[in-house]
Parts: C-alpha cells; sequence; structure tokens
C-alpha cells in the first residue's frame, strides 16, 4: 500500500474509534424480580436513532428457571454529566438463585466498548465485565477464591491494553522514537512507570478526569510524539517525554479500575506484560523497516490531531 493511502487510512481511524467506551451497570436482584441501573456515555449514542429502545434489546437476562421479562424501562439524557442513565425493572419465572446476562452493547456503540456490571442478591456482591470477547456471562453470587479472581483481574488487564487504538498507536510511536534498544528500553520503563503511577492515583484519589477529556489527552500524546520524530530528531531525553505522555493514558485504566472497584496491582500486571510485549515486537518490526518511520510517524500525526480536534468538539 502507498503511503498517501496509508495516511487516508489513519486519518479514518478517530471517527470510527474510542480510547473510553465504557458503561456501568448495577442489578438488584429481589426474589423473582430484578432493577437495572445503567449508565452509558452520551457520546457512544449519538449515531443511535433510538438509543433506549436499542440498548435494552443489547442485554438479556435469565434466571429462575427462564428469561426475564422486560417490565418497564426509562431513559433520559444528563447532559451535565455526559451520560445517558436507564433504569429498568425486570420479572423472573421464579426467584433467581443464579443471573446469567447476555450483554452485546459492543454491536452497538464501538468494538472496544467495555460494560462493568455489578449484581447485588442477599447482600452479596457479584460482578462480571462484557466486551466484543465476552457477551454472556454468568453471576453466582459466590466469592471466587483469591487465585481465580487474581488471574481474572490479571487477564481483563491483559484484553483492556489491547482494546483501544489510542494504546496501540501510542506504542507504535514509543518503538518508532527509539533510537536504538537501550533507549527503547528506557522510554518503556518511564511510560509503564508513570502510567501505572497515575492509574493508582486514579483509583485512590479523589480527582476523576472526564473520559472525554481522557481520550482528547491521549489523542495528543500519540501527535507529540510524531512531532518528536519528524521535527526533534536528535532531541535528548526521550524516556522523560514518554514517562510525562504515560502520565495521561494511566488515567483510561485508572477510571476502568476504579469504575468496577478492581484491585490495581494485577490489572496492571496484566496491562505490563502486553505493552511489554507489543513494544518489543514493534521495535523488532521497525528495525527491518526504518525506511517507513517518517511516513508512519507523519500518518501518527494526523491521527493524532485528527482524533483530538473530533473528540473535543464532540
Amino acid at each position: 500500500m502507498r503511503p498517501l493511502a496509508w495516511l487516508a487510512l489513519a486519518a479514518a481511524l478517530p471517527a470510527a474509534a474510542h480510547m473510553m467506551s465504557m458503561s456501568t451497570g448495577e442489578v438488584r436482584v429481589e426474589g423473582a424480580r430484578a432493577g437495572y441501573e445503567l449508565r452509558m456515555p452520551l457520546y457512544e449514542l449519538q449515531h443511535l436513532k433510538e438509543p433506549e429502545k436499542i440498548l435494552f434489546e443489547n442485554i438479556r437476562m435469565r434466571g429462575g428457571g427462564g428469561e426475564a421479562k422486560l417490565v418497564k424501562h426509562l431513559c433520559e439524557a444528563s447532559p451535565t454529566q455526559d451520560a445517558y442513565l436507564c433504569r429498568a425493572q425486570y420479572e423472573f419465572p421464579g426467584p433467581v438463585k443464579e443471573l446469567e446476562v447476555e450483554c452485546t452493547f459492543a454491536a452497538v456503540t464501538v468494538p472496544n466498548h467495555v460494560h462493568l456490571l455489578r449484581a447485588l442478591r442477599e447482600g452479596v456482591w457479584d460482578q462480571a465485565i462484557f466486551d466484543f470477547s465476552y457477551t454472556r456471562m454468568k453471576l453466582t453470587f459466590l466469592p471466587p477464591g483469591r487465585a481465580a479472581m487474581a488471574l481474572g483481574q490479571v487477564w481483563s488487564g491483559m484484553v483492556r491494553a489491547v482494546s483501544g487504538w489510542a494504546q496501540l498507536l501510542f506504542l507504535v510511536a514509543l518503538a518508532m522514537a527509539a533510537r536504538g534498544r537501550r533507549e527503547l528500553v528506557a522510554m518503556t520503563a518511564a511510560f509503564l512507570a508513570a502510567e501505572c503511577g497515575s492509574a493508582i492515583y486514579l483509583v485512590y484519589g479523589n480527582w476523576s478526569p472526564a473520559p472525554r477529556f481522557v481520550e482528547a489527552a491521549a489523542a495528543l500524546t500519540v501527535a507529540y510524539m510524531a512531532v518528536e520524530i519528524l521535527l526533534l530528531p536528535e532531541a535528548g531525553h526521550r524516556w522523560a517525554v514518554a514517562g510525562v505522555l504515560g502520565v495521561f493514558h494511566g488515567f483510561y485504566f485508572g477510571l476502568f479500575m476504579r469504575e468496577g472497584q478492581i484491585h490495581p496491582l494485577p490489572v496492571l500486571a496484566g496491562v505490563t506484560a502486553v505493552e511489554v510485549a507489543l513494544v518489543t515486537l514493534f521495535g523488532w518490526g521497525l528495525g527491518k523497516v526504518q525506511r517507513v518511520v517518517r511516513v508512519g510517524a507523519g500518518a501518527l500525526l494526523v491521527v493524532g490531531l485528527g482524533w483530538f480536534v473530533l473528540r473535543l468538539r464532540g
């Protein structure tokens, strides 16, 4: 494919993707009835003509011997919270002991959408995370063993590390910007340290940035790293630049863990493992095709700036 074709493809990516695509839900089960509350970012629904109808067509519940009946539901947009808020009531054939939920929000929003669902029954909480690869899960209201819980959270972090274009494009830019193996190691270490630090701060801190800000900032990190490659080829201390930019990428994982009330260490272990593997892979690949680095950096600059403007105005 010619360089101009790559640029056209890269410029189209921001219109079709979100870094931050996450909704939350809460189910409270009482006997054969359940109340469900949904919080969905408004910007995920701009392309839907009947969001209330479509959303409830893409979440189904089973328990008590059969599928639940949606008795009533009501949704309203809250511009001040930048969210679409819904409440619903379900009736089951009988008392619910285990709750099976099928959620396909990723099919009607964006492919990397994540829905964090918490469910309460008789004072016991359970949790499920739905995305494009996990659309049906069973909530048993039995606390899993510590090992199983930790492994599940590590896997969740691994999936989140590759589920957004911003993460992947920045790792490509990081590999492009490194002028040798030693510099790549230093930049990666600084980036990961800052990313993990800001994520942990967000989990335990009081500040909560808006998802739109997080996404716009992540887009700028891609653009800035491209500028370093194109306009500042001899600039020093790129490891420090990578560290500063890593702070903004940590916000995404921090929001994810805070919303899901997930312990950060196993999630960040999964994130770190995948990102190290990807940077290694990208660094090896770009070492074989150095002549495309400047063309690739130009494409990343187009993507980053276009994405930033689109999300800022959206």
